[in-house]
């Protein structure tokens, strides 16, 4: 009998956030899981996130990677996003044998690896690896948001959000704020 494939999903969070790390998790699902639960995970609630995170964790095998702030200031978020992807993969207990990763950019020297625009609607795998980089980034920024009270991060979770920008002219800049992102630059320098 053909042993199967191991397939790895791959997924990040935050690239368009204004303050925290990127975030991504690698995935690979178990024959346990509940494949009705897996979805894009910014088409299910909060709280449903984070049972159906608990699901997949206990259903797969899965690691996280992280770009810090500083490292998205250096490289720039779409550099800082594929190290994090990378980190993700580095870290899985499993080797997969196929790689497949949500947008149309690949970190270097992966082999047996396939993009997919949209990948965490098209690909349970991808979706599962979206909800676990999400909840990660969500409790982290919640986290975050008890020493920095004014920014609302438990809310809008470091997105430019009305309220984050308001908190952002009226408090400044935190170390955890992306200062190469327009709207911190634009208060950092004026």
């Amino acid at each position: 009998m053909k042993k199967k494939k191991l397939i790895v999903g791959v997924d990040e969070v935050g690239r368009g956030c204004l303050a925290g790390p990127v975030v991504s998790a690698a995935v690979i699902l178990k024959k346990t899981v509940n494949l009705k639960l897996l979805k894009d995970s910014k088409k299910v609630s909060f709280l449903k996130r984070e049972r159906i995170s608990k699901h997949i964790k206990k259903n797969s095998y899965y690691s996280i990677g992280t770009a810090s702030v500083e490292e998205i200031l250096n490289l720039n978020i779409l550099q800082a996003s594929l190290l994090s992807m990378k980190r993700a993969i580095k870290k899985l207990s499993v080797k997969p044998d196929i790689i497949l990763i949500d947008g149309n950019f690949a970190p270097k020297g992966l082999k047996n690896f396939k993009t997919i625009v949209n990948g965490d609607e098209k690909k349970k795998v991808i979706s599962a690896a979206s909800i676990i980089a999400k909840v990660f980034r969500d409790r982290l920024m919640t986290k975050l948001s008890k020493k920095f009270s004014n920014y609302a991060w438990e809310k809008n979770f470091g997105y430019g959000t009305k309220a984050h920008l308001k908190a952002l002219k009226k408090f400044g800049v935190t170390s955890h704020h992306r200062k190469g992102f327009k709207p911190i630059h634009k208060i950092l320098s004026s």
